[in-house]
């Protein structure tokens, strides 16, 4: 055992401090203003730097060539290090000041007031075990909330729970006690509701660890949490706030902003198990599902296939191996559904099988993870035997990868790729990886190998085709998982309380940097969902940024939108509105893609202030304007929704006024879809929208609630390409002014893209009075006092009374323009 108890050396080296405990030594760097690392070793010397996770270092990595590109060197703070009072030693960011405690030995962060955010346990801050295990302590008070941790089972704030970050193949996991999961993310928010302080913590150690949350009690030490690792060092990232925004901003800023994916993935994606494990024919199956589709008015824009299209003759899986019964002609199959408006993103898995036909090409390459003596390559159990695992961690199983990507799928017309099964669970932890020349043990790397393989479909996406956008979907991954790839939460079961506690899941991971995400709507295992399940799950599924139906039942059945045909209307009436909204969550995509925002929010990311938000898991935000309530619960008849304080808030579908601060009782039906829009709110639409391939978005809506100033970012590129990162986009900045005698609406426009949309209209919300007029770009646009003759014509406005809005319709001006409405009252008695 080994304590750091008492600080022995302190040594400046400007850009970095050198710290020597009686226990553990330490360099710390200030990043910049918001980050501060401290990295500790028990060992005599420090490893050499591998840091896969981050997009910001201050100091030389083996990963820099495989990051270039991505990658940003920066120089750290210079350390001016002061004696702020005897025994304590203080280095500044000049937002963040970090004191060293002499004796006992600790750290402590201190914002500029002088409120401590983060401190060691003194006396028992940093340990190592008599199994090498090194252990970080920190105290904590008794109002604090903890989010994140990225994929979690149960509700958002994780006090007192005990989590294991590992990465396991949890098929049919329960969403409200199951742990761990597919992903590992070992990063916290640490929420202090009395001082209404903010800050995270992020172990930059992909090792299997455990994060003990207040669960743990000693009263020697009073309250704690605790992050202990099975292997090797704390590496700590503080990440200051002061707000839980500006810290996922900031972590973002770390490991990276979610990857700006196609336009297209955003809509329906089908799937299923079943279709690909007919004996022939499941090309023409497919096919006829997508059809099926557009005969009930169901919109969709791609298909997961699932991976029995790779099965050989034995019936199992071989990555990159056609079925020729199954799929005749491959290039045949994915032209004939792109005619269709749907793109097709085919399964692939890294556990290669011994009987697999590629092994003597991978293993002559040394492209697979070796055992731990270095004399061959490591086998392990898998889904249908034996198999090799593809390090890509190596150069060489990076490059055997996409040589047989592009040789049969890419050749073949395909642009999206599925990396499934991919948790690496070999169970010794002492085989060998390459991780570019260190050779480090597969128990220090298993969840980076599976954010690498989204980082190499990426590479081989690109080096076949420079100018399209990969779109790839993981299962399991590290911290920086966002810059690669969309990721879903696995095999869930078919219960109400998955439905439920997948909320939640979702929640935590878009704290934890991962903005775009989902779960398997309708459930993956157990018996096909009952038609109240699947109904409500899809009422859930839309708000998802993944949206895919997905099932493996145990009952001979498969979930497809129409499987109970009198419920059939209302899967279509709810995937119409994820349609309707495209325009909204992509911007939301966009804005992921630059602060790291959360697409779907818990309430407290966006009411921090108010306490009933702290403890909410079920109501959450889509961006910042659309409160979601959705019916969660069997037969419910009615539910209670809690409308944040600080705002007022309408009705979405009635456009009734409700004042904030209170819950009030939703009546619902089997059709409900309770939601709310944010007073100062703007939401951009596209009714009518059936298809994101095929179709432009060449008409908007754009609801607006003028109560409060805001601003919304609508963003617009040709939502295929790359040029968007050459200035080819737009981003209309809309600015809604509000005051006495009306409201002016500003859009400022930036970037090359010539937008596509013709038509514009304004749904402005008007709670008090009627406007008077309204003007467009300086021009005077006429008023319609019949609604029909209003619909039919291509310009004017009109006021409906019963949801007390106006429509303003306008052919959309070239460059920056404003739209005004006056609310003065004309007086027609004096008249």
């Amino acid at each position: 055992m080994k304590i750091s108890t008492l600080l022995t050396g302190l040594e400046n080296h400007g850009d970095h401090l050198d710290v020597t405990t009686n226990g553990a030594k330490f360099q710390v760097y200030l990043i910049d203003e918001n980050i501060i690392r401290i990295r500790s070793t028990f060992k005599d010397e420090f490893p050499e730097e591998l840091n896969y996770a981050l997009v910001k270092t201050a100091w030389a990595d083996a990963s820099d060539e495989l990051m270039a590109g991505e990658r940003t060197r920066v120089e750290p703070i210079a350390i001016e290090l002061t004696e702020p009072e005897p025994g304590v030693h203080a280095a500044s960011t000049g937002k963040y000041t970090l004191r060293i405690h002499t004796d006992p030995f600790a750290f402590e962060i201190v914002d500029e007031a002088g409120n401590v955010l983060h401190s060691d346990l003194p006396g028992r801050s940093f340990m190592e075990d008599s199994l090498g295990r090194p252990t970080h302590y920190v105290k904590m008070g008794d109002h604090n909330y903890f989010y994140g941790f990225g994929e979690k089972s149960g509700e958002l704030n994780k006090i007192r729970r005990r989590m294991r970050m590992h990465n396991t193949d949890s098929l049919g996991w329960d969403a409200s006690k199951s742990d761990p999961l597919y992903k590992m993310i070992p990063f916290y928010i640490n929420f202090d509701a009395e001082r209404k302080l903010t800050h995270g913590l992020f172990y930059n150690n992909s090792a299997d660890s455990v994060f003990d949350m207040d669960c743990e009690h000693s009263n020697y030490w009073l309250r704690y949490s605790y992050f202990q690792a099975e292997a090797g060092d704390i590496d700590l990232y503080f990440i200051g706030g002061p707000t839980i925004k500006d810290v996922v901003e900031h972590y973002t800023d770390l490991t990276g902003k979610t990857a700006m994916m196609p336009l297209s993935s955003l809509g329906y994606m089908g799937s299923t198990m079943f279709y690909t494990e007919l004996d022939k024919d499941c090309d023409k199956a497919i096919e006829d599902f997508v059809d099926t589709c557009a005969k009930y008015g169901i919109p969709v824009d791609g298909f997961f296939l699932s991976s029995g299209y790779t099965s050989g003759e034995d019936g199992k899986r071989y990555v990159y191996n056609w079925n020729y019964d199954r799929f005749p002609s491959p290039s045949g199959f994915v032209e004939a559904l792109e005619e269709k408006g749907v793109q097709v993103s085919p399964n692939i898995k890294p556990g290669m099988l011994n009987t697999h036909y590629l092994t003597d090409e991978f293993e002559e390459a040394r492209a697979y993870v070796r055992t731990a003596d270095d004399s061959a390559s490591q086998v392990d159990r898998y889904w249908g035997g034996p198999a090799h695992f593809v390090d890509f961690t190596s150069p060489a199983g990076r490059a055997k990868w996409s040589e047989h990507m592009t040789k049969q799928l890419l050749d073949n017309g395909i642009r999206w790729i599925w990396n499934d099964n991919n948790e690496y669970e070999i169970a010794d932890n002492d085989a060998i990886t390459e991780a570019e020349g260190l050779k480090r043990p597969i128990g220090e790397m298993k969840p980076l190998m599976s954010t690498l393989m989204a980082k190499t479909a990426h590479t081989a996406i690109e080096a076949f085709d420079a100018d399209v956008r990969p779109y790839v979907t993981n299962r399991a991954g590290y911290a920086g998982i966002q810059r690669y790839a969309q990721t879903w939460c696995g095999d869930n079961g078919t219960t109400w309380t998955n439905l439920k506690y997948n909320v939640p899941t979702i929640l935590g991971m878009g704290l934890s940097g991962v903005a775009n995400q989902g779960a398997d709507i309708g459930g993956f295992d157990g018996h096909a969902p009952e038609p109240e399940l699947f109904v409500r799950w899809v009422q859930n599924g839309v708000f998802q940024p993944r949206f895919s139906i997905h099932s493996c039942n145990t009952d001979n059945t498969v979930t497809e939108p129409w499987m109970y045909p009198e419920y059939t209307h209302y899967i279509a009436d709810a995937i119409r509105l994820r349609y309707q909204l495209a325009p909204y969550y992509y911007s939301l995509l966009h804005e992921a893609s630059v602060t790291g925002a959360p697409i779907m929010r818990p309430l407290v990311y966006e009411f921090q202030d108010d306490p009933n938000t702290w403890n909410e898991s079920f109501e959450f935000m889509i961006g910042s304007s659309l409160l979601v309530a959705n019916v969660l619960d069997k037969g419910a008849e009615s539910i209670d929704v809690y409308l944040p304080a600080g705002t007022d808030w309408y009705d979405f579908e009635t456009r009734q006024w409700l004042a904030g601060g209170q819950t009030i009782t939703v009546p619902v039906t089997l059709a409900s879809i309770p939601m709310f829009l944010r007073a100062g709110s703007i939401v951009p639409q596209c009714p009518g929208l059936t298809n994101l391939h095929n179709q432009t978005i060449d008409h908007l809506t754009l609801l607006v609630e003028p109560g409060e100033k805001t601003e919304f970012g609508l963003y617009e590129d040709d939502g295929v390409t790359r040029a968007y990162e050459h200035g080819d986009y737009l981003n209309t900045t809309v600015t809604v002014n509000p005051s006495a005698d009306g409201v002016d609406i500003d859009f400022a426009r930036e970037g090359a893209f010539e937008t596509r949309v013709k038509t514009m209209e304004l749904e402005v919300l008007c709670r008090r009075i009627a406007p008077l007029s309204a003007e467009v770009a300086g021009r005077t646009i006429p008023r319609f006092l019949n609604y029909d003759k209003f619909l039919a014509a291509d310009e004017g406005w009109f006021f409906d009374g019963q949801t007390r809005k106006a429509l303003v319709r306008y052919a959309n001006p070239n460059g920056d323009y404003r739209a005004s409405l006056v609310f003065k009252a004309k007086d027609l008695v004096s008249i």
